[in-house]
């Protein structure tokens, strides 16, 4: 499985995996914004954007080796690896199957509990739906919750954009990473094992993460930071870009010294 990726930058390795159902097209602030502190790799998860699906049984397992693979193509040892969302998810299997690739992590608007029976149902309910009837359920009922009332009020091209890649989402594709999160692990042992520095990023609006279940995890790992971003919802890295960045540009700079490395 061969990954499709965007890239900008030089130096410091930050692999950030994107939100369900989007694409690595959600990093753009991120490739523009953070290239000048570390090279940021952003690629797409197999099924979305650029990377093809497969014929392998849902798993998060299996989409955190092909970020493994990715890094071995790219001849990378080490990097900090973050997601959001989805992305986080896949974040915290890397950490279980890969501790030893890991610099950092960073986990933005995900959590680290597993699905309740009844949001395990949903999933299962909105995979099926997908593949009967195409994007209309993603629109109605996923796409409302992903964004803040903030960005919703007073920044519709940010609405619109990402409405826009919620209709672009494979059908496929949405069926198998909704079936891959619905059997996700407890993480929470996960983050209490970390040898890395951990940054924890919410937005201060999200309702489907909310800020209780970030300080959790931040909570859990030896070195947790945790950043709350103002006026975002889920999608706090394309609602509020420039607080994101500066959140994940500080902790670079004080935890990994990327800063420095990058402009040596």
């Amino acid at each position: 499985m061969q990954l499709y990726m965007r890239s900008a930058g030089t130096g410091l390795p930050v692999v950030l995996l994107h939100a369900f159902p989007l694409s690595s097209a959600m990093w753009l602030a991120q490739r523009e914004g953070l290239a000048r502190a570390c090279r940021v790799i952003t690629p797409d998860l197999r099924g979305f954007g650029g990377s093809r699906l497969g014929e392998d049984e849902p798993s998060l397992d299996l989409m955190a080796d092909d970020v493994a693979r990715l890094l071995d193509e790219e001849g990378i040892d080490r990097a900090v690896v973050g997601g959001l969302s989805m992305g986080g998810y896949v974040t915290m299997a890397f950490c279980r199957r890969h501790p030893d690739r890991m610099l950092g992590a960073i986990l933005a608007d995900t959590k680290a509990g597993p699905d309740p029976a009844p949001a395990r149902e949903n999933r299962e309910r909105i995979a099926r739906a997908v593949l009967s009837d195409g994007s209309d359920v993603l629109v109605n009922e996923v796409l409302p919750a992903l964004i803040g009332p903030t960005t919703k009020e007073r920044r519709a091209m940010v609405f619109g954009r990402v409405k826009g890649l919620v209709q672009s989402a494979p059908p496929g594709a949405v069926a198998w990473a909704q079936r891959a999160m619905a059997a996700r692990p407890d993480s929470f042992d996960t983050l209490a094992a970390l040898k890395v520095p951990l940054l924890v990023v919410v937005g201060e609006e999200d309702e489907l993460s909310p800020p209780a279940d970030a300080e959790a995890m931040a909570r859990a790992a030896p070195g947790g930071r945790l950043e709350i971003i103002p006026k975002a919802g889920h999608l706090s890295a394309v609602e509020q870009p420039e607080a994101f960045n500066a959140a994940v540009a500080e902790f670079l700079r004080t935890e990994l010294g990327g800063v420095r490395q990058a402009r040596a």
